[in-house]
């Protein structure tokens, strides 16, 4: 898993940070100065600073991320098999929750679902469902649920029983076309 679920990037973090942070503190002192001297501020130098503060932003979320463990939210109609699922995936340094029906999605977090929870979504629970592109983790193998997999704009579609490291794999691969 390396640095999609450990705490690897803190001193990139802490540099972009920094980089964030006087570029700012840069910007605000310019304004001011400008604003004292009773001067328009220079619209193609504060452009350039917004350029470059959000690039460091950019560089911020990115080491951000790296430091938190990968979000999952398992979904499935069998609440021990959910929480079974969960557990073996925190295991392996996820921060997974199992639940039966679906709740509001934290951003940059991946969705394994079992299709039987699809039957009990309304229609804008599976709008959000279709934005999260889901790993579908199923013991369904007929073609109307390869439909609805495919429906959802499912990410992956494994059957049950799953290696977990295929279910790993396939999350890791999911979050990384996401931040890609």
């Amino acid at each position: 898993m390396g640095s999609a679920t450990g705490l690897s990037g803190s001193p990139e973090l802490a540099s972009a940070l920094h980089r964030l942070r006087s570029t700012l503190a840069r910007m605000k002192a310019e304004v001011e100065l400008e604003v004292e001297d009773a001067k328009p501020p220079n619209a193609g130098r504060l452009l350039g600073d917004l350029k470059e503060a959000l690039s460091l932003l950019g560089a911020v979320e990115a080491a951000a991320y790296d430091n938190l463990p990968m979000r999952v939210l398992v979904l499935d109609d069998d609440e021990r098999l959910g929480e079974l699922t969960a557990r073996a995936l925190r295991r392996l340094g996820f921060d997974a929750e199992a639940r039966t029906a679906l709740r509001a999605l934290r951003p940059h977090e991946v969705v394994v679902l079992d299709l039987g929870v699809a039957a009990s979504l309304n229609a804008a629970d599976l709008a959000a469902l279709k934005r999260s592109r889901p790993v579908v983790l199923t013991g369904a193998s007929d073609a109307a649920s390869r439909r609805l997999a495919a429906s959802l704009d499912a990410s992956d579609y494994l059957l049950k029983p799953a290696e977990l490291e295929d279910l790993a794999a396939a999350i890791t691969a999911r979050a990384s076309r996401a931040a890609g």
